[in-house]
């Protein structure tokens, strides 16, 4: 394929819960190809650092804290996109959380109120933001973070499994509506990959033993290994994909 596929020049992007991990490496490789990329985390103070980097390598960046889970938040950080940018080209909702490790009947209420707050509800509204201010400029790209477990649910992680088979629904879902205003909507399915989030599956040897054989390729995956997949769907080269739901697992999945 040729480069000016994945150019991103002249493009604004947003990504959620890019202080570290998968959104981290993302935020990076979007602002390799080109694109303006505002680094957005819970706080300011997280995502500076990130923006930083990426200024001092060339880049363009700019920091932004947004909770997802908070409705006014996502209002309020879309006020600012429009105001600084007056557009936004590609949406990553990565941000995530997953509270509760353990028996499905033991998970409390409140971690599934949270859970639902930032996986759904935060995605959806975030999505919708998006995709209306797309509209206004011919289109864009909105790429969701699953999981596999929104395929096969994890052991112990039951509400959090719930929410990313939501995302895949969700994707489905925005692609469909939004296809005739030239939004794009895609997500991709992470495998185990090697972030503070998965820290209590990875550091847990006993659990990490039973998880590898299940791994057609029998590692864990790094973040730089997630991120191409997400630029690949936000960039031209993705031009005549909408409502993929795309595994990156080593073939877990398979």
């Amino acid at each position: 394929m040729s480069d000016a596929l994945f150019n991103l020049y002249g493009r604004v992007a947003l990504v959620t819960g890019a202080s570290r991990g998968i959104g981290e490496a993302t935020a990076r490789l979007l602002a390799q190809h080109g694109a303006h990329v505002i680094v957005s985390s819970r706080k300011h103070e997280s995502v500076e650092a990130v923006a930083e980097s990426i200024c001092a390598a060339g880049g363009q960046a700019t920091p932004m804290a947004c909770h997802v889970g908070e409705p006014d938040a996502i209002e309020a950080a879309f006020a600012q996109i429009e105001g600084a940018h007056g557009r936004l080209d590609i949406l990553v909702n990565n941000a995530a959380t997953n509270p509760h490790f353990g028996h499905i009947t033991e998970t409390p209420v409140s971690m599934i109120e949270k859970t639902v707050d930032v996986n759904i509800r935060g995605y959806f509204v975030m999505s919708q933001k998006a995709a209306l201010l797309m509209k206004q400029n011919g289109g864009g790209a909105i790429v969701n973070t699953s999981s596999i477990n929104g395929e096969r649910p994890g052991p112990g992680q039951g509400i959090y499994s719930v929410t990313k088979a939501a995302v895949i629904s969700m994707t489905r879902a925005f692609a469909k509506e939004c296809a005739p205003w030239g939004v794009r909507v895609n997500a991709v399915l992470p495998g185990l990959t090697d972030t503070k989030f998965a820290s209590a599956l990875i550091g847990n040897e006993r659990i990490l033993n039973m998880i590898l054989p299940l791994i057609p390729m029998n590692r864990v995956a790094q973040p730089e290994e997630i991120a191409p997949a997400i630029l690949f769907l936000a960039s031209d080269a993705a031009s005549y994909i909408t409502g993929a739901c795309l595994p990156v697992d080593g073939g877990l999945l398979t």
